[in-house]
């Protein structure tokens, strides 16, 4: 085990700096967390050695623009065809779930199956390890759906189709990188689950990450016209989501899991979305 972190402490010195290095990460970033087909020369190394997972999401939010450009524009796609507020949010919410494999979703149907419908801490790991879907997980999934479309179509009711393709693309980045909070702050809940693999994210990438964010706010302000005020508020209510999903896992697991990570995820999407409408006439 020590020999282990010692070269995950190598590759993190080791980590290629400049802008090369940081797309590069992206792309790795967009390899793991989407199902859109990455060149292998794209990655770190040219995919020749796995990406350590604590260094690379430094660039997470830039995957995750990308990413929510995809669904921002079918949004903007359905509105300009002029078939309605409604469908057009469907429709984003459907291409965001496929191009990531409904990997978040997954994890949030999960997390509510094993965190709620078990009494023991073993008994939980072990319901949220089954891949069927129980009460709790279905209920999640369907209402965590339904909360997004009509978040975007209100949207779409007060904010021209730039400014909610922007709303799209910050939320995108800002709550996975917020879905991080679970693994930065608790230990892995099984000792050889995929939180376990992942590792505790690098404190300097996460740094890296939130300033990015932070970035990908003003340029929205700038090109799309979104207000830094509701985004900012929108940004602290995801993290609070996240943070309310990792004490939540904390009392009922003692730890992270990969599925606790992406419960972080559409949480944190959800009070981003909700945040920047609480704060929008």
């Amino acid at each position: 085990m020590t020999g282990s972190n010692d070269d995950r402490g190598a590759r993190r010195i080791a980590a290629p700096g400049g802008w090369r290095g940081l797309a590069a990460d992206a792309a790795a970033c967009l390899a793991f967390y989407s199902r859109l087909p990455v060149p292998q020369g794209w990655l770190p190394d040219g995919g020749k050695a796995p990406p350590d997972f604590g260094v690379m999401i430094r660039a997470l939010p830039l995957a995750g623009a990308v990413l929510g450009l995809c669904g921002g524009l079918v949004m903007a796609a359905g509105l300009s065809l002029g078939i309605g507020a409604l469908p057009s949010a469907v429709l984003a919410v459907a291409a965001l779930t496929a191009i990531t494999g409904a990997l978040h979703e997954d994890g949030w149907s999960d997390t509510a199956d094993g965190l709620f419908g078990g009494r023991t801490r073993e008994r939980r790991l072990e319901i949220m390890r089954d891949s069927r879907i129980g009460a709790f997980g279905a209920a999640a999934l369907c209402l965590g759906l339904l909360l997004r479309v009509a978040l975007l179509a209100e949207f779409a009711s007060r904010m021209p189709p730039l400014a909610v393709v922007a709303a799209i693309v910050v939320a995108a980045a800002v709550s996975r990188t917020a879905g991080l909070l679970p693994l930065a702050v608790l230990p892995p809940a099984r000792p050889a689950g995929a939180g376990a693999r992942a590792g505790r994210p690098d404190a300097t990438a996460l740094s890296v990450a939130a300033l990015l964010c932070l970035a990908l706010i003003i340029v929205a302000r700038l090109v799309a016209g979104l207000a830094i005020g509701p985004a900012a508020v929108g940004a602290l209510a995801a993290i609070a989501a996240a943070w309310g999903i990792t004490r939540l896992a904390r009392t009922k697991l003692g730890g992270h899991t990969g599925d606790i990570a992406g419960a972080a995820q559409q949480a944190a999407e959800m009070a981003f979305f909700f945040g920047i409408l609480a704060m929008s006439p």
